[in-house]
């Protein structure tokens, strides 16, 4: 019978291997062998389970054994840990990669799983294959188990942040463009770890048509059991929340999502709301004039349009003359203002005071100037 595959995604930090770990003792707790993979450069995904010990990763032992022109056998990177009470053992793998800044992670992983698969990682006598998977990079190496159908189930880990939630978000974009393409990954939902309450992780997930799976609340009690490399699903809150889950999982009791995720202007809609100005445009006359000597130019001044270096010459005397040119096309009270502004050199508070107006009116006024220049910038 082939193995279960499930991958289980989240921002760094989030509770990924807390997660993991703890579904992994469940599943070896129902009597299921359960073979742990963590995929993530820092290889710490087994180390809770491990009893703090650090596994030799895949990567390590395959530049060893390719030195010395041997082959990498299965007992030089699977190890299993026989947990008293535990009727299965746990296995591990570590898949590893390379030091910070000498080389690229997600082709580590897609490395690893090229090892893995020339011993027949997916033929072994496993019940459960748990992958940890780190969720914000967007190498696609990390999305291996998505583009090749590796997992079989997709598990989202967050918690109420907004970073965290982000995350999450692009993992299910990511998961429905590969099933336009004709990836089988299925994505099951969301957990919320550490939650606080506030509602945020499922108010994304009811935009984002995301099952919301399980919330686990913060619980100084279960962080000290994973700091000292024992389990939380011996808390009984803990255990009776993961043996839910591992029990629907077990029997197919989840509907996948068909979510696509949201579009980041919907996204960030959901935390507040969104300012509709574009962005002021530096400008090269500010961002030199420390080192020519010269006071710094409005953010909206004509170089900061096209991106350009320092203003020389006849090059920077036409761009002027254009900029003026598009001034003048400006509706007349935004003209005005504007002038005024970076023309004139007054600050908006000295505007307002010269022509009887409201500071707001005054901002108003020349956030609708920067609009439409930048679009007559180019159009004139």
């Amino acid at each position: 019978m082939a193995s279960r595959t499930i991958a289980i995604y989240g921002k760094g930090g989030i509770g990924k291997s807390f997660t993991t770990t703890n579904l992994s003792a469940t599943f070896a707790m129902m009597n299921k062998r359960v073979l742990q993979l963590g995929c993530d450069p820092k290889h710490d995904s087994t180390t809770s389970l491990f009893g703090g010990i650090s596994l030799p990763t895949v990567t390590e032992v395959f530049a060893e054994k390719n030195a010395k022109n041997e082959q990498v056998a299965i007992s030089d990177i699977v190890f299993r840990r026989d947990i008293p009470g535990f009727p299965q053992p746990i296995y591990g793998i570590e898949l590893g990669g390379p030091q910070v800044g000498r080389g690229c992670g997600g082709r580590g992983i897609i490395s690893g799983f090229d090892v893995l698969e020339k011993l027949g990682i997916f033929n072994w006598d496993i019940d459960v294959i748990l992958m940890d998977f780190l969720g914000d990079v967007v190498c696609g190496g990390f999305a291996t188990p998505l583009a090749r159908s590796l997992s079989e189930e997709v598990l989202l880990v967050t918690s109420n942040d907004r970073q965290s939630i982000f995350t999450a978000n692009n993992i299910c974009q990511a998961n429905n463009y590969f099933k336009t393409i004709g990836g089988r990954s299925r994505l099951l939902g969301l957990i919320v770890n550490r939650d606080d309450g506030s509602g945020m992780a499922e108010k994304y997930a009811r935009a984002a048509g995301i099952n919301v799976l399980m919330k686990v609340p913060y619980n100084i009690e279960a962080r000290n059991m994973d700091d000292s490399f024992d389990f939380a699903v011996r808390l009984p809150e803990i255990g009776k929340q993961f043996d839910k889950l591992a029990t629907d999982i077990l029997n197919s009791a989840i509907t996948p999502c068909e979510a696509k995720g949201l579009e980041f202007i919907d996204f960030v809609r959901l935390f507040g709301d969104v300012s509709e100005e574009l962005p002021a445009a530096a400008s090269s006359e500010e961002l030199f004039s420390r080192s020519a000597g010269t006071p710094s130019a409005g953010p909206e001044s004509t170089s900061g349009v096209n991106g350009v270096g320092p203003d020389t010459g006849e090059f920077h005397d036409s761009e002027r003359l254009h900029l003026l040119k598009c001034i003048d096309s400006l509706a007349e009270a935004e003209r005005e203002i504007y002038t005024l502004l970076e023309i004139e050199g007054k600050s908006p508070e000295q505007i307002a005071d010269l022509k009887n107006l409201g500071l707001k009116e005054v901002n108003d006024r020349i956030a609708g100037a920067r609009r439409a220049l930048r679009t007559l910038f180019f159009d004139l």
